[in-house]
């Protein structure tokens, strides 16, 4: 099948012009400007964006959490994310206590099978050395296109390790290449925070916020940080959330050492009087890191537009309000830790960072896209929109007003983080390897046409090689 999109404006990280698009067999084979070639399809893109696929490199579907389930499957999830332009994420695999690593691949492949509606990727979170997976066998994970190593520093009791074990995997990134990931809190200091408050009667949302204060993060980035210069990794920051976090990464990078982050959508638009709501309401922003004080939102467009946060994602990781948000209704604690997001990255970014004049398009590409696609081994088959890449492509109506609602997104979600914020700016045709997977409002793509892909190493390319059903 072979697809050609007209006249639009083509913007990478580092172009911004008019031109055609020619895919062929899933892949792009000619960007240039009014090429003279016949197609199965032809989409008229005229005073539309055409943008790479989104890369999401933090999402969680189908992942046991606090006793119950996140209430997106892969399905559902993905179907979000392609209504929201992301065609790419990279979803992490918890490792059960006592599970070997290959187990748990096989676990979390087989919640995916004959579901897929984008293409995705693994992180391997590692949550047990003693009685499950070994380093030896951790080791093994790059060659097996699963190129990045997640830590806990916190969830104490539960899937937090402690500084040997984040160490040892450190060691063990430094000799395969492989990228590690950390959740950078101080889980000993926040572990006693919570019981104090709790023995205090203090059980609301809001002291999800108030017992894990920025300190706890600011502390745990800045020892991962030292940590992996000790043992000669890479090192990526998820959700960073607060100055006190963005700091020690601005001194890595300034340093030029292998540091980097990354953000989340909601961390520029939900403040902690998110959380102070009444009648239980508070706890839809229940998600770690908390919500933080307000000032931090421009601390962190500071930190993106700077690159000192090279990445924004989502840590979609939904769970119903009601039924089971509510499990926490006495105890903060015991409130399902996530939120919503995958569909809305590209709204809210565009909307609140290029309309408003915060960040370029060339630089919302970098963000949403390329970066990602980068850092963790999937560029140039993703991230861009180039010759041999694959024809993962958002046309992008940058004049269509949208209503964010939980009453028309995709995700099985009963809330969105957005109610209500209006946007100009939106998908209006998504393809997948030159598949159509969204035309207008309608789903035309059916699952199954997802790929799982093998990714190279971080800062490596990923050739044509490496994607598998």
């Amino acid at each position: 099948m072979s697809v050609l999109i007209k006249g639009g404006r083509v913007v990478t990280a580092d172009e911004d012009r008019v031109a055609d698009v020619y895919v062929e067999d899933e892949t792009v084979t000619q960007v240039g400007e009014s090429l003279d070639v016949q197609a199965d399809r032809v989409i008229d893109a005229a005073g539309k964006y055409v943008l790479p696929g989104g890369v999401d490199p933090h999402t969680h579907l189908d992942m046991p959490f606090g006793g119950t389930i996140t209430v997106d499957d892969v399905e559902s999830g993905q179907t979000a994310a392609a209504f929201g332009g992301t065609t790419c994420h990279v979803d992490f695999i918890i490792q059960p206590k006592g599970s070997t690593f290959a187990e748990a691949f096989d676990e979390w492949r087989a919640k995916a099978n004959g579901k897929q509606v984008i293409d995705m990727g693994y992180h391997m979170a590692v949550t047990d050395l003693h009685d499950g997976g070994t380093l030896e066998e951790l080791a093994t994970l790059p060659d097996q296109g699963i190129t990045s190593y997640k830590l806990f520093m916190a969830y104490k009791g539960a899937i937090m390790v402690d500084d040997e074990t984040l160490f040892r995997v450190m060691q063990v990134a430094a000799d395969t290449g492989a990228l590690v990931m950390v959740h950078a809190e101080h889980g000993d200091s926040i572990d006693v925070l919570v019981k104090q408050a709790l023995a205090k009667g203090k059980t609301e949302p809001k002291y999800h916020a108030l017992t894990r204060p920025p300190e706890t993060e600011g502390e745990a980035t800045n020892r991962a940080i030292q940590l992996s210069r000790v043992a000669g990794c890479k090192l990526y920051v998820v959700h960073v959330s607060c100055q006190e976090a963005i700091e020690p990464i601005a001194i890595a990078r300034k340093k030029g050492w292998d540091v980097w982050g990354e953000t989340c959508t909601q961390y520029f638009f939900i403040d902690y009087s998110f959380l102070e709501k009444p009648d239980f309401e508070g706890a839809k922003y229940v998600y770690t890191p908390p919500p933080r004080a307000k000032e931090n939102q421009d601390r962190l467009w500071e930190a993106v537009t700077n690159d000192v946060l090279s990445v924004v994602s989502t840590d979609h990781c939904a769970f119903l309000w009601d039924g089971q948000k509510s499990l926490g209704k006495d105890d903060f604690s015991k409130i399902p830790n996530g939120g919503p997001g995958l569909e809305n990255r590209l709204q809210m970014i565009h909307e609140f960072g290029v309309r408003q004049g915060r960040i370029s398009l060339n630089r919302m590409v970098e963000l949403l896209s390329t970066n990602p696609a980068k850092h963790f081994g999937l560029y140039p088959r993703k991230g861009t929109i180039a010759v041999g890449s694959d024809a993962d492509i958002v046309v992008f109506d940058p004049d269509k007003k949208v209503t964010i609602s939980a009453s028309t997104h995709h995700s099985k979600c009963d809330y969105n983080l957005y109610e209500g914020t209006e946007v100009t700016g939106s998908p209006e045709v998504v393809l997948l390897r030159g598949n159509v997977l969204v035309e207008g409002d309608e789903l035309v793509a059916e699952p199954g046409i997802g790929q799982f892909v093998k990714r190279a190493r971080s800062g490596e390319q990923l050739t044509a090689v490496g994607a598998t059903a």
